[in-house]
């Protein structure tokens, strides 16, 4: 996760790679890797581990990324950082703006 805010996205896809396979029933690493994989150009991989998040976390859970800022809108140095990489990734993923 970190990785990928600092825009280490090779790096990120790496550590996001093994937690996928260390807990592999928890959501939110399958929705980072996702978010990874379309800022990398992997669109495929991408929109394959975006459904596995939602499947996961239910379907409504990841269905916009308004819906995601919501939870992230308490931390203005965090939420900029989203913005460039993890929502950006989750848009290119095909997560609706609105």
């Amino acid at each position: 996760m970190v990785h990928l805010l600092q825009s280490h996205t090779d790096r990120a896809i790496l550590w996001l790679e093994k937690a996928v396979r260390g807990e592999p029933k928890f959501y939110m690493p399958h929705a980072w890797l996702a978010s990874a994989y379309a800022l990398n150009g992997e669109t495929g991989r991408a929109a394959s581990e975006l459904a596995e998040a939602q499947r996961l976390a239910g379907r409504d859970s990841f269905s916009t990324v308004a819906q995601l800022k919501v939870i992230h809108s308490d931390r203005p140095k965090i939420r900029a950082l989203l913005e460039a990489t993890y929502f950006a990734g989750l848009r290119e993923a095909g997560v609706p703006e609105e």
